[in-house]
């Protein structure tokens, strides 16, 4: 099949999607920075990095840190299972933002709204047992997020495994590519570091806001999509995006993402 010829309307398209998930790249690192600051030491979408920390366990005998990196790679995959299975796989015919990433995002949502009624009720006198049950449930909401965003089609865009982007920006960095290239994989970056900021400094002096900088994003995200799919309706005369032959931009380099 061929590709789907490069129009400025599906350009415009392609960067609103990408500025979507750049926000979503912002949900990652806040629910990150605390799964690790407060809920056990472990991660709640860095799989590679909870692996490391289950071997780590093995060899210092810490049973907790076992089971809380191993409880956050279950959970994990338990929400990559549910997300794969209501956002579907990526066909030709997609449009640039398929209904069903918004549904898997609104189910994401509905999982973190349970951790924020789990996180303020246990807030002041939380037991090892039921900080565990939080980072599960933020591992399980980073899963959906994690297989919504793969519905895309779109070799190297990712919101939560980004050391195939980091990866992939050194090397077009050396090869001096042309910094319109660049500039994609250095906001998503970017805005998991400074998620990973945002998650701490909340983490420390005002905990009982954690879950905020989560859920709200998230909500922006799936109200921002509505419109999105509405500009993308082929009804209205924009072209659908096949997925299979195209990059989040024409002139981006395909990435090959690793957690």
């Amino acid at each position: 099949m061929a590709a789907v010829p490069n129009t400025p309307a599906l350009d415009t398209l392609r960067r609103r999607r990408h500025s979507l998930v750049v926000v979503l790249t912002f949900v990652t690192g806040c629910a990150d920075a605390t799964g690790f600051l407060a809920l056990g030491g472990a991660f709640s979408s860095v799989m590679t990095g909870n692996m490391v920390l289950l071997g780590l366990s093995a060899g210092h005998t810490e049973a907790a840190l076992a089971i809380n990196s191993g409880s956050a790679i279950v959970s994990y995959i338990v929400g990559v299972l549910l997300g794969a299975h209501i956002a579907g796989a990526a066909v030709p015919t997609d449009p640039v933002w398929p209904r069903q990433v918004t549904r898997a995002l609104t189910v994401e949502s509905l999982v973190l709204l349970i951790f924020l009624l789990v996180w303020e009720v246990t807030l002041g006198h939380r037991a090892p047992n039921a900080a565990l049950g939080l980072l599960m449930i933020a591992a399980a909401a980073l899963g959906i997020q994690s297989s919504a965003i793969q519905r895309f089609g779109v070799p190297g865009l990712s919101s939560t495994y980004l050391t195939g982007t980091l990866t992939s920006l050194i090397g077009a960095v050396a090869a001096r590519s042309p910094r319109r290239t660049l500039l994609p994989s250095a906001q998503v970056l970017t805005a998991l570091i400074a998620g990973a900021g945002v998650g701490a400094l909340i983490v420390e002096h005002l905990p009982w806001l954690s879950p905020v900088p989560m859920i709200v994003p998230l909500i922006v995200v799936i109200a921002l999509s509505s419109r999105l799919r509405a500009r993308a309706d082929p009804r209205r005369g924009t072209k659908r995006l096949a997925t299979q032959h195209q990059g989040a931009f024409p002139q981006e380099p395909p990435t090959h993402p690793s957690s």
